[in-house]
């Protein structure tokens, strides 16, 4: 048998795809040289992209739920929905090959990008790897409606077959980060961290809903947790995330979202629109892996770490404050933009003399 389900957060049914809590990495030479600049907080790395199938990251530990739930219900396929860079579609296609499920994925044209790398490298490629079925949709096709006929025809051959929404982003795939916040509270208490801050990137809402139920539950102010929208804009993902995370805490039972309460989300690292580059993302990528060697995607954590910066660099936090920033992955997608960072990380240099 190549799984076993067994107990979750709040006793919902799971599927143990990570085997462990994922590392709390101190940035050290991050910090040194920012302390060039007068920034003196103490800033955490929190490494759910280090995860042992596909490649890691954030959708995960929401496809541990989902699968549970499929698996108890007995389907052999899985429908899935997404970008042509998804990384929700390609980790749904890692871990349906390590579950033996049979995956098909509904891909849009979700950025006007072109170039023969973004429509084949990165994720596309890997998904081949994986051994998923990719129905790639032409700009005008529409997901919902070719879903629905793939499925009636994987029926008629017999299949069981379920579907995950776009992202994992239901409260059941959500409860996957009410349970990383209990993981992120007890690493921050054993580490005697003064947890200001936790930043991560938004698209379609389900990690930053899950950690503010998780923080919620655990009677901690949801308040320190910012969401950088890389999707929608500000107002839309606020309605987004609030509505999600108090669906998660219907789900899980007992505490309840507070009725003024305001997701954190900032839209400043949007750019043009989603999946589109911008300046301070590169300028994020750069910097964290010519410090640390770790590395950004140009979509989601790209964006959302360049306002981690933005905010550190107006002096939102002082010496004796900690900041923890949620590494979601989302690294093979980078492949697909290197014609366009190819040019702007020439010139990228900074000194670690003395660092180490």
């Amino acid at each position: 048998m190549k799984y076993s389900i067994q107990s979750g957060f709040a006793g919902f049914p799971s599927v143990d795809l990570i085997g462990g809590p994922t590392p709390l990495q101190r940035a050290v030479n991050l910090e040194m040289v920012l302390r060039g600049e007068g920034i003196n907080a103490g800033i955490y790395l929190k490494r759910d992209d280090l995860m042992p199938i596909g490649g890691g990251g954030n959708k995960i530990r929401k496809l541990q739920y989902h699968m549970a739930a499929i698996l108890g219900n007995g389907a052999d396929t899985v429908v899935t929905f997404g970008g042509i860079q998804s990384n929700h579609a390609r980790l749904t296609a890692a871990v349906s090959a390590r579950l033996g499920l049979e995956c098909h994925l509904v891909l849009s044209q979700q950025v006007d990008i072109r170039t023969d790398e973004y429509q084949a490298n990165g994720n596309p490629w890997l998904n081949r790897i994986f051994g998923a079925n990719s129905h790639l949709l032409d700009r005008d096709e529409s997901a919902e409606l070719f879903a629905k006929s793939l499925i009636d025809r994987l029926e008629g051959q017999g299949k069981k077959v379920a579907v995950i929404p776009t992202g994992g982003s239901t409260a059941l795939g959500a409860l996957g980060y009410a349970e990383c916040a209990f993981e992120i509270a007890q690493q921050a208490d054993a580490a005697g961290l003064n947890v200001r801050n936790i930043s991560l990137a938004n698209g379609s809402s389900g990690t930053q809903a899950g950690l503010i139920a998780g923080w919620i539950d655990l009677e901690k102010s949801p308040d320190i947790i910012t969401g950088y929208a890389v999707m929608a804009s500000r107002g839309s993902t606020i309605d987004a995330t609030r509505d999600l995370a108090a669906s998660t805490l219907k789900l899980i039972g007992g505490n309840r979202l507070p009725d003024v309460f305001t997701p954190g989300v900032d839209d400043s690292q949007l750019g043009a629109a989603y999946g589109q580059p911008t300046q301070s993302m590169v300028e994020a990528v750069g910097l964290l892996a010519k410090t640390e060697g770790v590395l950004l995607d140009p979509v989601y954590s790209g964006k959302a770490f360049a306002g981690l910066l933005a905010q550190l660099r107006a002096g939102a936090y002082a010496s004796g404050d900690d900041v923890i920033f949620l590494m979601t992955g989302g690294v093979p997608s980078i492949y697909a933009y290197q014609g366009a960072l190819d040019d702007s990380f020439s010139g990228h240099s900074y000194s670690t003399v003395g660092i180490l």
